[in-house]
């Protein structure tokens, strides 16, 4: 009996330890969401390059002015401030649920661990579209934001980090399969962001 008591203690205690150095009001919903705006993105983003009068060329040489250029980054800006917005506010509402506190010293070492590599690539990124490098832009989302997962992981769930380490592979086979980045991009954002949102619904806050 007393054995007993003292693994429900250090039970107990394990689950208050990982509580105040993990954030857990991450909803796996926000990433099922967050996936279907990028597929729907991705969509968009098919038919302004290859059903457009502004681009030409074939499927791995195509010309995109610079009008379709615009068109493509008010199209990821919206698919990113979409999801953003929609795990914030899905977060908040998990954490009610569960009576946390949302914003906590747990959940700003999050978000800075995850904003450093993702500003660096963002950065990066823009300096390249200025440079006209545009066959890059793809591969390199899918590996800053694999590595702004990463780098966040320690403060969250677990699966964030497999989930990081599987956009660093798509965004690696993106770049030696230069020319199908849309399709790696759709992948990615979409398909990985539906699995693993649905994976993290299903194990932690299906009731």
């Amino acid at each position: 009996m007393e054995n007993e008591k003292y693994l429900n203690d250090l039970s107990e205690i394990k689950n208050l330890m990982n509580r105040s150095s993990r954030f857990l009001s991450l909803s796996g919903l926000s990433g099922i969401l967050a996936g279907t705006y990028a597929l729907i993105g991705a969509w968009m983003a098919y038919k302004t390059i290859y059903f457009d009068t502004s681009t030409m060329g074939a499927y791995k040489n195509l010309v995109i002015s610079e009008e379709a250029v615009i068109r493509l980054l008010v199209i990821a800006a919206s698919v990113a401030l979409l999801s953003l917005l929609t795990g914030i506010l899905l977060s908040i509402q998990k954490a009610k649920k569960n009576n946390e506190t949302i914003w906590n010293s747990t959940a700003r070492r999050l978000v800075i661990n995850f904003l450093i590599p993702l500003a660096t690539g963002g950065f990066f990124i823009l300096f390249l579209i200025e440079k006209e490098m545009l066959g890059l832009i793809a591969p390199l989302t899918l590996i800053f934001y694999g590595l702004a997962c990463v780098n966040a992981s320690k403060y969250t769930i677990g699966g964030v980090r497999y989930l990081g380490l599987t956009f660093i592979v798509l965004g690696l086979l993106s770049t030696w399969f230069l020319g199908y980045g849309l399709l790696f991009w759709a992948l990615g954002f979409g398909v990985c962001h539906i699995l693993y949102g649905s994976i993290m619904y299903f194990k932690y806050e299906r009731s």
